[in-house]
């Protein structure tokens, strides 16, 4: 499994930023401008306590096990890799909304005198702090899931790469 790059999601961050920005721009000249919701920045948050709840659980499971706690539940493989996959999933689609939300609240910038653009403003604000959030914990659950490079067998055991 390939780690995950903080140039792609920087890359589809502003992809989606300049294109967001510029269709606001044309939305607004040919109609009225559709709103940022408010639940957008609260499911934003809700996904980065799951992720960041998931890496901590993982995290501590993973220290008893080192430690070699009586107690300690073993952390099963396909488990951390369903876990792994759904932080980067979320990564991604937090980089493309925030990319959205980024471009809108730039846009909404100009407009600020007016209270209903304002409001939108500051949602597509949160917006984007929650979905840097996720993208946070998606790459703190990816490390703490990481595979300790094994150089003294070709890599057996260690997360490809390829």
């Amino acid at each position: 499994m390939r780690e995950l790059r903080i140039r792609l999601l920087a890359g589809v961050f502003i992809i989606a930023g300049v294109l967001s920005w510029a269709g606001a721009r044309l939305w607004n000249a040919v109609g009225t401008l559709p709103s940022v919701p408010l639940a957008a920045p609260i499911v934003l948050a809700l996904i980065a306590v799951v992720l960041l709840s998931t890496a901590i659980s993982i995290r501590a499971r993973l220290k008893a096990q080192r430690e070699r706690d009586p107690d300690a539940k073993g952390v099963d493989p396909l488990m951390a890799a369903r876990a792994v996959v759904f932080g980067q999933a979320s990564a991604l689609v937090a980089a493309l909304v925030a990319g959205m939300y980024g471009g809108t609240g730039v846009f909404l910038l100009e407009y600020l005198d007016i209270p209903a653009r304002r409001d939108q403003a500051i949602y597509a604000g949160f917006s984007v702090l929650a979905s840097l959030g996720v993208i946070a914990a998606a790459v703190f659950l990816e490390r703490v899931c990481k595979l300790p490079d094994d150089d003294e067998h070709n890599g057996a055991g260690a997360t490809p790469t390829t």
